[in-house]
């Protein structure tokens, strides 16, 4: 891994690591982003939701910053991102989780096996 992806790697931890526990602190002020028909969707209060959101975030910021399952973590990451921008909605904080978003599917394209990544080659080149 280059010098670059550990940087990334490593900004990336810190991030969900830092919005983790802020979350943590208040939840339920976290979870008024939300839109409302996500809200309606929740099968746990709003609370218990963005407690286990907190938990989410701790754990993959845990993983990124030990380099430990980074291919998961970083997929896992780049899901909780991509679900965040969908039920909350793209405005003026969560474009930064577009970036955010961007690194983790970086860092998930590095940790993929080779073996996934040839795969990819030959169904998405012209051999049919």
């Amino acid at each position: 891994m280059t010098a670059s992806l550990h940087i990334l790697r490593v900004g990336l931890a810190i991030t969900f690591l830092w919005v983790g526990i802020l979350i943590f602190k208040n939840p339920v002020a976290w979870g008024q982003m939300v839109q409302p028909w996500a809200l309606a969707l929740l099968p746990v209060s709003l609370k218990s939701a963005m407690l286990m959101n907190a938990v989410l975030d701790v754990l993959v910021g845990i993983f990124l910053l030990i380099d430990v399952q980074v291919l998961w973590a970083s997929l896992l990451g780049a899901l909780h991102l991509l679900i965040v921008l969908i039920v909350v909605g793209i405005n003026g904080i969560t474009t930064r989780d577009i970036g955010l978003l961007a690194g983790a599917l970086a860092l998930f394209v590095n940790a993929m096996p080779e073996a996934w990544i040839q795969k990819f080659k030959l169904n998405n080149g012209t051999q049919k």
